[in-house]
């Protein structure tokens, strides 16, 4: 009776372990080389040792191999990892950005004008800059999605297969190997390479990339207790001396040359009964992430190679069946939430981020709504790391704990922009913008923000912006303007007569809430005054100031996940404004203004719709207040302004294809557009509406695209365009 009991009290304790190699079988551990997206090479082997049924018991990674090692160290099928590796958009990685539709619509409203955040931070030190190019923010909410059946797992034995991913430690150069903790911020530290990802704080240690100290851990593997270590090694050749031309390649040998030193070392410690792979991926570099096919396809086809030595590793059907039964029952049942903890040391209120998250305790954790929520706060742009983790307790629920990290070179931020317009027949608007951007003013989030725009139109513009509440809903903003706009007047053949500059001041006070994080309504109080001077030509309007003063109702919708060349999402504004003597005005009107843009995409083709109106419903607006068209998207066939008056409208369809990779996409186009203006709605008729197609292409740049167009109008006329940084969305400023 006791033999049996304590038979069975054995079995339950076998049972309730994650891996370990069957009896009379040597312990297979498999070891995973870092080389970026050369890492999906060890998908492929994965495939293999499926197929041959080659059950593995220990999984150690380096950088692209700790990723690879720890998705089937959880559990994840090859299949799934396969897949999950095809559709990822492996470029975002590579920006912190989270995406525009986690921008609150204030953020949206700059995007065009400021598009470059190159992390520069303002202090009263001086400059500052992160720890790498990229924090690593998105490459981070990748890492929790993928990891997310593991959430709950904070010893790497407990996983489906014992896991151990390789990072090195900045301060000292030497390698540590995590076994413990958070697995996405594991994998995270494994693969921060140097000077382009920032490091990772883990434990007190600033972690990078696991290849600085060893790119191939076969010395982890036999600590662990492997009898026969199956290597996967990708690392980069040395180059030869022919490509070695530039600072670039200089750099990157250097690299090469201490990770295969590091490599070489460990390759020593194989015995005979090793397994060493070398996939033959001549060709392909460590940025080739979107050919993961055929990654996935030279991985395996190098594992098939070694076929005679692993089908030495291989077990029965019935073995098998047990190790892939043990690999699925490793499943993520977190719970209900039974505490949420903040680990917060900003500037910001305690309760600043928990208004921001929508999991309340005592509910089933909704991952994807927590995840939103995170890319949000983070848009916010306050923070450098925004991540989870859910820690088990004694009962049946889950603590999650909520850690952000304030930027370490903030918190004021600066950001720049430039736009260009020539039209080929010395008509040329061209201007370098730069924004001083100060966060955490105040207990719940204030914000000063100051942009100057130097060039043919100068500009510029502070606003205060105050929140009412934690959550940033109801908010009230407090600015000043300055900006020079140079009107002209054409004769019917299009040319140029006369030209006038306009220059507007002005103060306003808006109080508003946003609606999600698309939406947002704001009522406003504008005052200031406008001065007509310096004609050239006939005398379009009366020289002097005008004084303005108006109250202005806006309700914008915006989700476009582009500033420049949507995708996806929509653009929807309407703004009425109401100018009064009452108000401090000296003219008595109501207008009205309205946009509306949608995209859809297929295939990496784009269409595009734009509807805008402007419409004086009562009184006369004045010069002031003209509305310009023409230019590029604008009517493109017609000159910068060439089309102006009080009340305008102008509809258009583009339609744009995308070539090349990733990292150099370009694109081809063709639009079609169709509007006026008028002096009044009087005069709006269908037969004097003008015509405008255009053909276009550009490259995607980090200042927006650049882009040459062609284009052609009702009156047989030709126009050219050199264009940076336009946007659609400029048109319901």
């Amino acid at each position: 009776m006791l033999t049996a009991r304590l038979t069975a009290l054995l079995l339950a304790v076998l049972a309730a372990m994650p891996l370990m190699a069957d009896v009379g079988r040597p312990k297979v551990g498999l070891v995973l080389s870092g080389g970026g997206a050369k890492g999906m090479a060890h998908v492929g082997v994965l495939r293999v040792l499926e197929e041959l049924k080659v059950p593995v018991d220990i999984v150690v990674g380096t950088s692209a191999g700790s990723a690879v090692g720890a998705l089937y160290a959880s559990g994840m099928e090859v299949q799934e990892i396969e897949e999950r590796f095809i559709e990822m958009d492996w470029v975002s990685s590579f920006r912190d950005d989270p995406g525009r539709a986690y921008k609150p619509v204030r953020r949206k409203r700059q995007d065009w004008r400021y598009p470059v955040s190159p992390g520069i931070g303002v202090r009263m030190d001086g400059l500052h800059l992160g720890g790498g190019i990229i924090a690593g923010q998105n490459l981070g909410f990748i890492l929790n999605e993928l990891t997310r059946d593991a959430a709950l797992v904070e010893d790497f034995d407990e996983l489906a297969i014992p896991f151990r991913a390789v990072a090195t430690d900045l301060e000292t150069g030497e390698e540590v190997v995590i076994g413990s903790g958070n697995l996405s911020e594991a994998i995270r530290a494994s693969m921060s390479i140097p000077g382009v990802y920032a490091p990772v704080t883990l434990n007190g240690r600033l972690l990078v990339d696991g290849g600085v100290a060893n790119n191939l851990p076969v010395s982890v593997a036999h600590e662990l207790g492997a009898d026969i270590v199956i290597a996967v090694d990708i690392t980069d050749p040395l180059l030869e001396r022919e490509d070695i031309r530039e600072a670039f390649s200089v750099v990157g040998q250097l690299t090469t040359m201490m990770t295969r030193q590091n490599t070489e070392r460990q390759l020593k410690l194989l015995d005979d009964q090793d397994i060493l792979m070398r996939p033959d991926l001549q060709g392909l570099s460590s940025a080739d992430f979107y050919e993961a096919p055929a990654l996935f396809e030279l991985g395996a086809s190098s594992a098939r190679g070694h076929a005679g030595e692993l089908r030495h590793l291989s077990v029965s059907d019935d073995e098998w069946d047990r190790f892939r039964g043990r690999l699925k029952a490793h499943s993520f049942n977190p719970g209900v939430i039974t505490d949420i903890r903040i680990d917060d040391r900003s500037r910001l209120a305690g309760d600043f981020l928990r208004e921001r998250i929508r999991q309340q305790t005592g509910e089933p954790l909704d991952v994807d709504a927590l995840e939103e929520d995170l890319k949000r706060i983070y848009g916010l742009g306050y923070y450098e790391t925004v991540s989870y983790s859910l820690v088990p307790t004694d009962g049946p629920g889950t603590d999650l704990v909520i850690r952000v990290r304030e930027k370490s070179w903030g918190p004021n931020y600066l950001s720049f922009g430039l736009n260009y317009e020539d039209n080929f027949e010395n008509d040329t608007r061209f201007n370098v913008a730069t924004s001083l951007r100060m966060t955490g003013l105040n207990a719940l989030g204030g914000e000063w923000t100051t942009g100057l725009q130097l060039g043919t139109q100068p500009r510029v513009r502070t606003e205060w912006f105050q929140p009412l509440d934690y959550g940033f809903e109801r908010f009230l903003t407090l600015g000043g303007a300055y900006s020079r706009e140079s009107l002209s007047a054409f004769d019917g053949e299009g040319e140029r007569i006369t030209e006038v500059d306009i220059t507007n001041r002005q103060v306003d006070l808006a109080l508003g809430t946003e609606l999600g994080v698309n939406g947002e309504v704001r009522l406003e109080y504008v005052r200031g005054y406008a001065t007509v001077d310096e004609q050239i030509g006939e005398p379009m309007a009366p020289s002097g100031s005008i004084q303005s003063g108006s109250l202005r109702l806006q309700l914008v919708h915006d989700s476009l996940d582009d500033t420049f060349l949507p995708e996806s999402g929509g653009f929807a504004g309407i703004r009425g404004r109401f100018e009064r003597p009452g108000l401090g005005s000296d003219r008595h009107f109501d207008s009205v203004t309205v946009m509306a843009l949608g995209t859809a995409s297929w295939r990496r083709a784009s269409i595009t719709g734009l509807l805008y109106a402007n419409a004086v419903t009562k009184g006369v607006a004045g010069i002031e207040n003209s509305v310009l068209l023409g230019g590029f998207h604008r009517l493109s066939a017609y000159s910068q302004g060439e089309v102006a008056g009080e009340d305008a409208a102008l509809a258009g369809v583009f339609v744009r294809q995308e070539f090349g990779g990733p990292f150099v996409p370009w694109f081809a186009g063709a639009g079609f557009e169709t509007g006026n203006a008028w002096s009044s709605l009087g005069e709006a008729r269908w037969n004097n509406l003008l015509r405008s197609g255009s053909l276009f292409a550009g490259v995607e740049t980090f200042l927006g695209p650049v882009q040459i167009a062609t284009a052609y109008n009702n009156r047989d006329d030709w126009s050219a365009y050199l264009n940076v940084g336009f946007s659609f969305t400029r048109l319901f400023e």
